[in-house]
């Protein structure tokens, strides 16, 4: 079954794990994807310029009771927590920071499994904290599928290995056999 959206969490080398995966996506890429990037606060808007410029889907920061749209990837905006909610829109939050974070992997998680249940796909990748490992296990038990980047080809294992730690998930994978899964859910 093809799932409703795909919600990403990364930190430190995420940028190029990202730019990984998303440059092998084809320009009929549907499933919208929602990314958590740990940030500075005072960030521009430089990671989301960078890969519109060298995907070949539409790439943006997302904005407040913005309808999720298809073949779009939404990035979180500095210093704002980003939800999904049950209408299919996003929500942007200034709340205390979650795992020493702002936007919080945690938080865009636990909202997606609220929101889209069974038909949403979570994915840790490379990163120096915890952030995103309860927010997975919430993904994998409201029956949404789990996806961690194989902590030896990460830049920084942190993250994938506490999120394995966490919870039992689905795959473990290296960056481009992530995408080469995420290209077949596409098609289905």
């Amino acid at each position: 079954m093809k799932p409703r959206i795909i919600v990403i969490g990364s930190s430190a080398g995420g940028l190029q794990a990202l730019k990984i995966i998303f440059s092998l996506f084809k320009n009929d890429f549907s499933i919208p994807i929602i990314v958590v990037q740990h940030i500075s606060p005072h960030s521009d808007n430089y990671i989301t310029t960078y890969l519109d410029k060298i995907c070949k889907i539409k790439v943006k920061e997302a904005n407040e009771k913005e309808i999720i749209e298809d073949g779009t990837i939404y990035f979180a905006p500095p210093n704002f927590h980003l939800l999904l909610e049950e209408n299919f829109t996003f929500s942007l939050s200034t709340e205390e920071r979650v795992n020493f974070a702002r936007p919080s992997i945690d938080v865009l998680f636990e909202t997606a499994a609220f929101a889209y249940g069974n038909n949403v796909v979570g994915i840790i990748l490379t990163g120096a904290n915890f952030d995103g490992a309860a927010g997975l296990k919430t993904i994998k038990k409201y029956g949404g599928t789990t996806i961690v980047q194989d902590p030896k080809t990460a830049e920084v294992d942190t993250m994938p290995s506490s999120a394995i730690r966490e919870s039992k998930v689905d795959h473990i994978l290296s960056l481009e056999e992530i995408a080469k899964l995420l290209i077949s859910l596409n098609k289905e």
